[in-house]
């Protein structure tokens, strides 16, 4: 049993494994399938070998968040301080971002979203990691000389479309969401993307 600082590898498995199959059992079946004995199964590692890594259940939920805040909310600071010569693309940064999933996940965040309504401690979190995101926004913006309420505003508008967008479980084709881009940053920048800042946009999608 581990009794001290965490393993990072062990006898069997290792604690990204174990890890990555809890992240793997809250998306598809929520909290209750986040349990040691599911989890050593579909790993096919004996129970023991859990403690290597984590002290108990609650210290594995506590990692699983501290991976979505590092991903999800890392890939929303890391996007809203990306080089940009306008605020069009600057929030074209931004929406490039929500739609490569390797980078933010959103199902990871409709998963944890959905976890902080059986929890108040998590909601908190939720609670603190939105406004984490939304500070990033409003920097973002009065970064390009809007000013703070004007910025405010705008980076709730951003914000709030896009965890709608996941909350409702929205699907689009890329080639339909594609055709919505100049639309989204008109309305949230009051600006137009240039031909040249849509083509680089295009380019990081692959589109």
């Amino acid at each position: 049993m581990n009794t001290g600082t965490e393993k990072t590898t062990g006898w069997r498995g290792s604690r990204e494994l174990w890890l990555d199959a809890a992240r793997t059992a809250l998306l598809e079946s929520g909290l209750d399938a986040v349990k040691i004995q599911p989890l050593a199964s579909r790993l096919n590692i004996a129970r023991t070998s859990f403690y290597w890594f984590f002290k108990d259940r609650n210290a594995l939920l506590e990692a699983l968040l501290d991976t979505w805040e590092a991903k999800n909310t890392g890939a929303f600071v890391e996007a809203c301080g990306a080089y940009a010569e306008t605020i069009a693309e600057a929030i074209l940064n931004l929406i490039v971002m929500f739609q490569d999933e390797t980078r933010f996940e959103p199902q990871f965040d409709f998963a944890v979203r959905s976890w902080a309504h059986q929890s108040a401690a998590v909601a908190s979190r939720v609670n603190a990691t939105d406004e984490r995101r939304l500070q990033a926004i409003r920097a973002m913006f009065e970064r390009f000389g809007f000013a703070a309420d004007d910025a405010d505003v705008r980076a709730r508008t951003v914000y709030l479309t896009q965890i709608g967008y996941i909350s409702m479980q929205v699907r689009e084709t890329p080639e339909l969401r594609l055709t919505r881009v100049r639309g989204y940053v008109r309305t949230f920048c009051g600006s137009e993307p240039t031909e040249a800042e849509m083509n680089r946009f295009r380019a990081r999608l692959r589109m």
